[in-house]
């Protein structure tokens, strides 16, 4: 593929995103107004989920085709990119203010699920060992937490809706319309960003691996940062923290167990350092919860997780 046609795929595929985005985000948040749900559950599930499918459809070909770099660099890398670069640009836009329970529970969990997943592919800590690897066993113990997961989502309690920032409500059927139909055109976006971000990465000769938690990682997570970035802009804090939440719990217990049961994955211990990055990230986000205003990502916090995403971003190259 020409590079200058791979370009093409990449900006038309940015468009998409962003017009899926803001539909997703207008039909979520009607909602939640409608049924009185609070917003942390729509992110939490609707648009965590639909977010998540670019790394749910990639994962489960490379799972196929037993392509391991590809199942644990894209998941792993798209939680990074998740934590660090899409709240760092959320919290840019407009400093998230963060439910209580996101902070006491939700982050936490998706601390506690990371370090389950560094346990479970460690299993010799060798790194080199045929015995490290995610099991059918593992596979399902992480779908198992998944469902308390879900479980613990949908008992959170029904509230009125904050109308603070004059969300518009449609129809039933508008509102399922522009959820669904934002969901596909952000899956198709970003499927024409990942095609060509990875046709331009084979052209620059890159290792599988670099590509995996680089292209591939942000490819996947385009969704996740289109809808976040417009939730931010349209000051709907809790679907912006809770789809980036969310997705990370989701793309390690729903995508990574699925992708386990179909086909058990050998583990590289050179992705433990990305890992262990990604629970660091993620209690870091827990204690910035306390600094400055509590409960609230400030605009200079965001900022320090834009200088790890750099930092990270920067090792990839240095050990490609």
């Amino acid at each position: 593929m020409p590079l200058a046609v791979s370009a093409i795929l990449v900006v038309s595929g940015l468009t998409l995103l962003v017009l899926g985005a803001e539909a997703l985000v207008r039909g979520a948040a009607s909602l939640g107004k409608r049924f009185g749900i609070a917003e942390i559950v729509i992110g939490l599930t609707i648009v965590a989920f639909g977010t998540s499918m670019p790394e749910m459809a990639v994962n489960i070909l490379a799972s196929i085709d037993a392509r391991n770099d590809i199942v644990f660099g894209n998941i792993i890398g798209s939680n990074i990119f998740n934590l660090l670069f899409i709240l760092g640009i959320s919290g840019l836009i407009y400093p998230l203010t963060v439910q209580q329970n996101t902070v006491w529970k939700e982050i936490p969990f998706s601390l506690l699920v990371t370090l389950a997943l560094l346990l479970l592919v460690n299993d010799t800590w060798d790194g080199a060992s045929p015995a490290c690897m995610l099991s059918r066993n593992d596979g399902l113990l992480l779908l198992l937490l998944f469902a308390v997961f879900l479980t613990y989502v949908l008992g959170i309690p029904r509230i009125e809706t904050d109308d603070e920032y004059g969300t518009r409500q449609y129809s039933l059927r508008v509102s399922l319309l522009l959820v669904f139909g934002g969901l596909g055109v952000l899956v198709i976006g970003a499927r024409m960003c990942l095609n060509g971000a990875v046709a331009m990465g084979r052209q620059l000769h890159v290792s599988e691996k670099f590509i995996a938690c680089t292209i591939v990682a942000a490819g996947t997570s385009l969704p996740e940062l289109a809808t976040s970035a417009v939730a931010a802009y349209r000051r709907h804090c809790d679907i912006a923290v809770g789809n980036v939440v969310g997705s990370n719990i989701f793309n390690i217990l729903w995508i990574l167990g699925a992708s386990a049961v179909i086909r058990p994955a050998q583990y590289q211990g050179s992705f433990n350092v990305d890992v262990i990055l990604l629970a660091a990230a993620t209690l870091i986000l827990f204690l910035v919860m306390f600094t400055g205003q509590k409960r609230r990502l400030d605009r200079w916090e965001a900022l320090i997780l834009m200088v790890m995403y750099g930092g990270y971003t920067g090792y990839l190259l240095y050990a490609r």
